[in-house]
C-alpha cells in the first residue's frame, strides 16, 4: 500500500492542520468528517474505497479537521466556523485556484459554506450523505434536549469500545450490512480519530449547523447523492439540499449504508455518476510516460496480463513488470486498477 506522508499548514489561529496528496489529474479536495485520521484512512472500511477510486483519476487532497487525526487536538475552538476557516487556510497554502470539492457527513456542510462564500473557486461540488441543518435545526420543535444529553453521555462512555452496546449501535448506523470486521474497523477508526471528549464537543457543534443560506447562494454545478435509508443523515435532508442549491443534480442511492460498501450495486452506480460529473483528466496527464510505457499501459487497460503483454510486444515478462512499476510510480497510482482507470479516462486502451 503506497504511503503518502502527511504535511502540515498553519491555520488562521495557528492550529496545525495535517494534509496529504496522492494521484494526478484535476484537483479534488475530499473534506473530512470528524471520523478521520490520514494515516489510518486507507485501512478503514469506510474511507478506503473512496480514496482508491478518487486518487486513480484526480489529484486527491485530504486533511484531518482540527481536533482529529494528526491535526492539533488540544484546541478550545472546535466550532463550525473554525472548520470553514481551516479549509480556507488549506486552499490558500496550497495555492489552489479552481478545484472540485467533495463533502461527506458534516464535511458536506463545510463544503456548502465554503462554496457559498467563494463561488469563483469551486469548479464542481459533490455532497454525499450530508445536510444543511444539524439535528437541533431540523423541524419544530427541535430535538428533545434530554435525548441529546443521553446520546452525548453514551458517546463519552462508549467511545472506541467494541464491547459497549452504544458502539455496536453506532457502527450499525453507519454500515448496517457489515459484520464483525466492520465493527472492529469502526472502533479502530474512532480510536485513531479523536478522544471521547473531543467527540462530544464536535457532536455538539454538528447539532447546531445551519448552512441553508449558503446553500442557496451556490453557483457551481452540484451533485447531491444520498442513501435512501441513511440512518445517520436522513434522506429528507439530502432532498432538501437538492431543492436549496440552484440547478443541483440529485442522485438517491438504493442503500441503507451511510457509507456505501464497495460490494453493493449502489456504489458502482454512484462512482459512475461521480466520475462523469467531475472534470475529466486530460490526455496530457499521461505525458510523462515514454512511448513504450504508453504501449504497455494501453495493453494493461485492455485487461491483458503481463505474459500476454510480453508476447504481444516482444518483451520479456521481467521487462513488462519493470515498465508497469515505472508507470504506477509516474502516474502516482497505488495499484494496477488505478492505472487502468487513469488510462481509460485519457482515452488509452479499451476493447481490443
Amino acid at each position: 500500500m503506497t504511503s503518502h506522508p502527511a504535511r502540515f499548514i498553519s491555520s488562521f489561529d495557528g492550529a496545525r492542520i495535517a494534509w496529504a496528496v496522492s494521484g494526478k489529474g484535476p484537483p479534488v479536495v475530499l473534506l473530512p468528517s470528524w471520523l478521520t485520521h490520514l494515516d489510518h484512512q486507507r485501512r478503514s472500511v469506510a474511507w478506503r474505497p473512496w480514496i482508491e477510486a478518487l486518487e486513480a483519476r484526480y489529484r486527491l487532497i485530504r486533511y484531518d479537521p482540527r481536533g482529529c487525526g494528526l491535526s492539533d487536538r488540544s484546541l478550545e475552538n472546535l466550532s463550525f466556523e473554525a472548520w470553514v476557516r481551516d479549509l480556507e487556510a488549506l486552499v490558500a497554502a496550497l495555492g489552489l485556484d479552481r478545484f472540485s470539492l467533495i463533502g461527506t457527513c458534516q464535511g458536506g456542510a463545510v463544503a456548502i459554506a465554503y462554496a457559498g462564500r467563494n463561488p469563483a473557486r469551486v469548479e464542481r461540488l459533490v455532497l454525499y450523505g450530508t445536510y444543511a441543518r444539524g439535528r437541533e435545526r431540523r423541524g419544530d420543535p427541535p430535538t428533545d434536549p434530554e435525548k441529546a444529553r443521553v446520546m452525548l453521555e453514551m458517546l463519552r462512555l462508549g467511545w472506541a469500545d467494541p464491547d459497549h452496546a452504544f458502539m455496536r449501535a453506532f457502527a450499525t448506523q453507519f454500515q448496517p450490512g457489515g459484520g464483525i470486521e466492520h465493527l472492529q474497523s469502526w472502533c479502530a477508526l474512532q480510536r485513531h480519530a479523536t478522544s471521547a471528549e473531543n467527540a462530544v464537543a464536535l457532536t455538539r457543534a454538528m447539532f447546531d449547523i445551519d448552512v441553508s443560506a449558503e446553500a442557496a447562494r451556490i453557483g457551481c454545478p452540484t451533485l447531491v447523492a444520498h442513501p435512501a435509508r441513511d440512518a445517520v443523515a436522513p434522506v429528507t435532508e439530502g432532498r432538501l439540499l437538492a431543492r436549496l442549491i440552484p440547478g443541483a443534480q440529485y442522485l438517491e442511492l438504493d442503500s441503507n449504508n451511510h457509507f456505501l460498501r464497495p460490494d453493493e450495486p449502489a456504489w458502482a452506480g454512484f462512482l459512475g455518476t461521480l466520475t462523469a460529473f467531475l472534470p475529466a483528466a486530460p490526455e496530457g496527464a499521461l505525458a510523462g510516460l515514454s512511448p513504450r510505457e504508453r504501449e504497455v499501459l494501453a495493453q494493461v487497460a485492455r485487461g491483458l496480463a503481463n505474459p500476454a503483454i510480453a508476447a504481444g510486444l516482444g518483451l520479456s515478462e521481467k521487462t513488462v513488470r519493470n515498465h508497469v512499476s515505472a508507470i504506477l510510480q509516474k502516474l502516482g497510482c497505488a495499484s494496477r486498477a488505478q492505472a487502468v482507470a487513469r488510462a481509460r479516462d485519457a482515452g488509452l486502451g479499451g476493447a481490443g
